[in-house]
């Protein structure tokens, strides 16, 4: 079930010019994150959150795809490099998920990368290794 529709309609676009559904949609992806921090905590491995955060998604009627490859377009031609997304929400938001010790600026150029090459404006980077969600996420735009 598409749970947004991600046209910009005059008068109703959110923050920083994003349209108000595609804000709907990152208020989820966070209240999402926090849950599955809250019953989890740190300690895992980042499969195990991308796995509990797609299936809280998923179960409030978000579309998603995991591991979803990004090639790289050079001189017109598409290469198929290593670059894997963890998770797109309703082919809108990029989530990165780490479980690191601390985010560096390497982990934010990541997901401006990924922002970059997929045409999406919104992502998230999202590090479960944390005493306080909040300390772990950035939320990022292209």
């Amino acid at each position: 079930m598409a749970l947004l529709n991600h046209e910009v309609h005059k008068g109703h676009e959110g923050h920083e010019g994003l349209a108000a559904d595609v804000e709907r949609l990152c208020a989820i992806i966070v209240d999402s994150g926090l849950k599955v921090h809250r019953a989890l905590g740190p300690g895992l491995l980042e499969s195990a959150y991308e796995h509990c955060l797609a299936y809280e998604l998923t179960s409030r009627g978000v579309l998603l795809a995991r591991q979803v490859p990004l090639p790289i377009v050079y001189e017109a031609t598409r290469l198929d490099a290593a670059y894997r997304m963890d998770i797109v929400v309703d082919d809108a938001v990029v989530i990165e998920i780490k479980a690191v010790e601390a985010l560096t600026r390497l982990h934010e150029a990541q997901v401006l990368t990924y922002l970059k090459l997929s045409r999406k404006r919104v992502g998230f980077l999202m590090n479960f290794n944390v005493e306080l969600f909040k300390d772990g996420l950035r939320r990022l735009r292209s």
